[in-house]
Protein backbone atom coordinates (compact mmCIF):
# COMPACT_ATOMS: atom_id res chain seq x y z
CA UNK A 1 0.00 0.00 0.00
CA UNK A 2 1.19 3.35 -1.20
CA UNK A 3 0.36 6.60 1.38
CA UNK A 4 0.93 9.76 0.33
CA UNK A 5 2.06 11.88 3.03
CA UNK A 6 2.01 15.79 3.54
CA UNK A 7 5.74 17.25 3.83
CA UNK A 8 4.85 18.10 7.47
CA UNK A 9 3.71 14.48 8.67
CA UNK A 10 7.25 13.11 6.91
CA UNK A 11 9.24 15.51 8.61
CA UNK A 12 7.53 14.70 11.77
CA UNK A 13 8.22 10.75 11.06
CA UNK A 14 11.87 11.51 9.87
CA UNK A 15 12.35 13.41 12.91
CA UNK A 16 11.33 10.72 15.32
CA UNK A 17 13.29 7.96 13.10
CA UNK A 18 16.64 10.53 13.37
CA UNK A 19 15.72 11.20 17.20
CA UNK A 20 16.29 6.70 17.61
CA UNK A 21 13.49 6.86 19.43
CA UNK A 22 12.16 4.29 16.43
CA UNK A 23 13.80 1.76 14.03
CA UNK A 24 12.20 2.74 11.04
CA UNK A 25 8.53 4.49 9.66
CA UNK A 26 6.56 1.65 9.97
CA UNK A 27 7.43 1.62 13.89
CA UNK A 28 6.42 5.32 14.38
CA UNK A 29 3.25 4.94 12.41
CA UNK A 30 2.32 1.87 14.93
CA UNK A 31 3.25 3.91 17.66
CA UNK A 32 0.49 6.81 16.31
CA UNK A 33 -2.09 4.29 15.45
CA UNK A 34 -2.28 3.17 18.65
CA UNK A 35 -2.35 6.56 20.74
CA UNK A 36 -5.19 6.97 18.40
CA UNK A 37 -7.07 3.57 19.48
CA UNK A 38 -5.93 4.96 22.85
CA UNK A 39 -7.47 8.17 22.57
CA UNK A 40 -10.86 6.47 20.84
CA UNK A 41 -11.11 4.04 24.02
CA UNK A 42 -11.06 6.90 26.26
CA UNK A 43 -13.14 8.74 24.65
CA UNK A 44 -15.63 5.75 24.66
CA UNK A 45 -14.68 5.47 28.52
CA UNK A 46 -16.03 9.23 29.02
CA UNK A 47 -19.25 9.02 27.69
CA UNK A 48 -20.10 6.21 29.43
CA UNK A 49 -18.90 7.12 32.44
CA UNK A 50 -20.75 11.11 31.64
CA UNK A 51 -23.90 9.22 31.40
CA UNK A 52 -23.07 7.66 34.66
CA UNK A 53 -22.71 10.63 36.39
CA UNK A 54 -25.49 12.26 34.83
CA UNK A 55 -27.79 9.65 35.90
CA UNK A 56 -26.39 9.97 39.59
CA UNK A 57 -26.97 13.76 39.73
CA UNK A 58 -30.41 12.94 38.54
CA UNK A 59 -31.14 10.55 41.36
CA UNK A 60 -29.32 12.83 43.75
CA UNK A 61 -31.98 15.31 42.70
CA UNK A 62 -34.66 13.73 43.17
CA UNK A 63 -33.69 12.23 46.50
CA UNK A 64 -32.86 15.92 47.60
CA UNK A 65 -36.38 16.85 46.53
CA UNK A 66 -37.56 14.05 49.03
CA UNK A 67 -35.86 15.42 51.39
CA UNK A 68 -33.47 12.68 51.63
CA UNK A 69 -30.29 14.77 52.40
CA UNK A 70 -26.82 13.96 54.84
CA UNK A 71 -24.75 16.62 56.37
CA UNK A 72 -21.89 17.85 54.59
CA UNK A 73 -19.61 15.96 57.00
CA UNK A 74 -21.06 12.50 57.18
CA UNK A 75 -20.83 12.50 53.50
CA UNK A 76 -17.13 12.85 52.86
CA UNK A 77 -16.62 10.67 55.65
CA UNK A 78 -18.47 7.75 53.93
CA UNK A 79 -16.70 8.87 50.90
CA UNK A 80 -13.32 8.33 52.75
CA UNK A 81 -14.66 5.05 54.06
CA UNK A 82 -15.59 4.02 50.67
CA UNK A 83 -12.03 5.05 49.30
CA UNK A 84 -10.18 3.11 51.72
CA UNK A 85 -11.88 0.19 51.31
CA UNK A 86 -11.35 0.51 47.37
CA UNK A 87 -7.64 0.76 48.57
CA UNK A 88 -7.51 -2.08 50.68
CA UNK A 89 -8.95 -4.03 48.05
CA UNK A 90 -6.48 -3.44 45.18
CA UNK A 91 -3.30 -3.43 48.22
CA UNK A 92 -2.93 -0.19 48.22
CA UNK A 93 -3.25 1.95 51.50
CA UNK A 94 -4.00 5.79 50.48
CA UNK A 95 -3.53 8.07 53.17
CA UNK A 96 -6.69 10.28 53.20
Amino acid sequence: MTIDLKPEQQRVIDLAVRSGAYQNAGEVLDQAFEIIREQLDLEDWMVEQREAVAAHIEKGFAQAGRGELIDGDAAVETLRQRRAERSEAVGMNAPF
